[in-house]
């Protein structure tokens, strides 16, 4: 994939990975559309990104709006074209401290699920039908090792991240043949403001920059033009 010609929309771009990846990309020459809820950090997103040479433009929405996804799909391809890359990358951990299942609220449940596993999909469905319909596209998925490690306190959003590892692996099963590829990979620890609500005593300097995960997935961005990944990645395991 020559991401110079590439335009990519990145869910929770605001900050973190997001922000980082959308650097990335940026300076590698592709176009990107950066979605995060807080209008003044969607605005310090876009302007980090064009900073760094790259073309970019923000959307401010709730993944977790069923209204505000649809809105993002028609409001990304007016401001930057057809969609080639989808990284759903938005994310939340529910209530922090992280409780026990016991202790877990079903409305917490319910908006860890939308924010984490419906969103993303209503998003995919949004915007993999145009992708099929060109013959191209990749749509990547963000995990988490709590996806496949059964932690204590982590019920709620791991829950939601292993829903959203099996729905990739379907996805890709149903895309396969039409040149869209699905993926979902776990970036790893990192030092990022998720990671410090979830465990506040964790050795920042112990944590992977999100910088450094970011080429990683533009990595396997790029490999994606001749390979057609598919299937649960670790961020460590795509070769640079």
């Amino acid at each position: 994939m020559k991401l110079d010609e590439t335009t990519v929309l990145i869910t929770g771009g605001s900050r973190g990975l997001g922000l980082e990846l959308g650097k990335a990309l940026g300076r590698r020459g592709a176009t990107v559309v950066l979605v995060a809820r807080e209008p003044a950090a969607v605005d310090r997103a876009v302007a980090a990104v064009r900073s760094a040479g790259g073309v970019a433009h923000g959307i401010v929405a709730d993944v977790a709006d069923k209204q505000a996804v649809y809105s993002v799909a028609g409001q990304a391809a007016a401001l930057a074209g057809p969609i080639d890359v989808l990284v759903n990358n938005a994310s939340t951990l529910g209530p922090t401290p992280l409780p026990l299942l016991l202790d877990t609220e079903c409305e917490d449940l319910e908006r860890v699920l939308a924010v984490n596993l419906v969103g993303p999909f209503r998003l995919t469905k949004a915007l993999a039908g145009p992708m099929v319909l060109r013959g191209h596209g990749l749509v990547v998925n963000i995990s988490s090792d709590a996806a496949v490690e059964a932690y204590p306190n982590w019920g709620a959003y791991g829950s939601s991240k292993a829903a959203l590892d099996h729905l990739s692996r379907i996805w890709a099963a149903e895309l396969e043949g039409t040149g869209v590829a699905v993926v979902s990979v776990d970036p790893g620890e990192m030092n990022t403001q998720m990671h410090a609500a979830a465990i506040p005593d964790a050795d920042p300097a112990q944590l992977q920059d999100p910088a450094d995960v970011a080429a990683t997935l533009v990595t396997l961005m790029e490999q994606a033009a001749h390979e057609r990944p598919a299937g649960r990645f670790a961020a460590r395991e795509v070769q640079r």
